[in-house]
């Protein structure tokens, strides 16, 4: 059951949507960072030289130290405002951000990137539990989560064309250059438009949790991560075992605490615990495809990195157009009902992949269809999220919601894309007259035989493309299927858990 709210509704004028499109600019700036990276790291490669594992560093660091603080940055929010940690986070973000542009060192710009973690989380759970005291009516607050979630998803694929875009005219450096024409309107703006909000009764600052938060998600993030590039066969199950074990400890903690850092009561509400089940699976699903379709536009399909995010655009204005179309059903049926229906279209999405990955308008119409499915599901889910969790505890309910996007993005790589690339490995096989060295690089990963390709003998290169891409395309089938099957289970909590009266009646 909804917790009665002691704020009074009041509809918001035009400085709340005003302060809801200055809020929109870290959203945007902090998604096109979790994709834009990728598409930098061959110049940054050639230009600073990092070893194999620096490179790794370099793309994971953010995310890792993101994810983990994430909660913390949430909690913390609610104690001090939240307002006054999105402009901490803001200041911050920009002004690393410059750094990195111009670092010198392999060493240095991991440094950088970890630090555009700290302030990144500070910033996302602040913008969307700030909606929860700008906008007080429920419906007003259903457009402006969707707008919210439409940007979030917005700002993901957009990465992949801004990259384009920026590395096509620019040195590597204007990837993170980027934040700061972005920030600065934030910094000017937001101390005028968005109101300081923060819980009437935070207690202390309890030191111990915060660190048995850290340990808790650092090694869980870590593991995912390992189990992403080495498999079950590295360290993963300890990171696994170490988080669990501290994650315990901070559960424990917080039962026993007067003013918790995290009040794991929300976990026992139905419709809070299942909308954040629905959020972490559809990104699983969204990222996943991400991954497999990229690499069959790039590097099977032949298309440029840039050519191949245009390609997405369908599916990035179904995703935005669904969430927001989608409040209107909202209003007159509850979430139980909405999102499994909209799910269906994601599972479809993945089953029309299973059997027509060659066809590109068929690839284009299954990220149309998936983009209608998860962009509606994650409109819902975050609305309930921040409406089933007391006012005064919106940074931490906004921080679980985001550390859950976070979570599902690393899973969607490290699950569907590890069984796809062991698949990759089991079905290839090499045409006569491939060297040793190159069979090595091509057994890895489809660019890998893609690039070892262009050195061989015409005919021997392509039979090794023709063969890449047929056992590639054979992996894509079971893992797409896997990929609806997660879409199944997300609907089935949905249809199981998920409460939302209809209307408005529940502030």
């Amino acid at each position: 059951m909804a917790p009665t709210a002691t704020l009074p509704t009041v509809r918001a004028d035009w400085r709340g949507w005003t302060a809801l499109a200055v809020l929109m600019l870290p959203v945007l700036l902090v998604s096109v960072d979790n994709t834009v990276l990728s598409f930098a790291l061959p110049e940054i490669a050639l230009a600073l030289e990092p070893s194999s594992i620096e490179q790794l560093w370099i793309i994971d660091a953010y995310p890792l130290v993101l994810a983990s603080l994430l909660v913390t940055m949430g909690t913390l929010g609610d104690r001090f405002g939240r307002r006054r940690m999105l402009l901490i986070g803001a200041t911050g973000f920009g002004v690393v951000s410059a750094l990195a542009a111009f670092a010198p060192t392999a060493g240095l710009l991991i440094a950088a990137r970890a630090l555009m973690g700290v302030f990144g989380a500070m910033l996302m759970p602040s913008t969307l539990s700030s909606l929860r005291a700008i906008f007080r009516d429920r419906d007003q607050r259903r457009i402006a989560i969707a707008i919210w979630a439409a940007g979030f998803s917005a700002g993901s694929a957009l990465g992949p064309i801004v990259g384009g875009l920026l590395l096509e005219h620019f040195a590597w450096g204007s990837v993170f250059l980027l934040a700061v024409p972005v920030l600065v309107p934030l910094l000017i703006l937001a101390p005028l438009l968005v109101p300081e909000s923060r819980d009437p009764a935070p207690g202390r600052v309890d030191l111990t949790s915060i660190l048995l938060s850290l340990a808790t998600m650092v090694p869980i993030v870590y593991g995912i991560k390992e189990l992403a590039v080495n498999g079950p066969a590295g360290a993963s199950l300890v990171l696994f075992v170490v988080g669990a074990v501290f994650g315990a400890l901070f559960v424990r903690r917080q039962l026993h605490l007067d003013a918790p850092m995290l009040d794991m009561s929300l976990f026992r509400r139905g419709t809070f615990s299942g909308a954040i089940a629905v959020n972490l699976l559809s990104v699983i699903g969204l990222v996943g495809f991400l991954y497999f379709v990229a690499q069959h536009l790039q590097l099977v399909v032949g298309l440029t990195p840039l050519q191949a995010g245009l390609v997405l655009v369908p599916g990035l204005v179904a995703m935005i157009v669904s969430g927001l179309v989608v409040v209107w059903f909202a209003r007159r049926f509850p979430a139980r009902v909405i999102v499994p229906v909209a799910l269906v279209f994601s599972i479809g999405a993945y089953v029309l992949v299973a059997f027509a990955t060659a066809e590109l308008p068929l690839l284009i119409a299954a990220f149309v269809a998936l983009g209608v499915g998860i962009g509606a599901a994650e409109t819902v889910s975050n609305e309930l999220i921040l409406s089933s969790a007391p006012a005064a505890k919106a940074g931490a309910a906004s921080a679980v919601s985001e550390t859950a996007y976070e979570l599902g993005a690393v899973l969607g790589t490290a699950i569907l894309g590890g069984i796809l690339t062991a698949l990759y490995r089991a079905n290839l096989v090499l045409p006569a007259g491939v060297p040793d060295a190159a069979a090595e690089a091509a057994r890895e990963t489809l660019a890998g035989a893609v690039a070892v390709s262009d050195a061989l003998p015409a005919a021997v290169g392509a039979a090794l493309r023709d063969a890449a891409a047929h056992a590639f395309d054979s992996g894509v089938v079971v893992t797409a299927l896997i990929g609806a099957a997660l879409i199944v289970l997300a609907a089935v909590i949905a249809a199981t858990s998920l409460g939302g009266s209809r209307g408005a009646s529940t502030k």
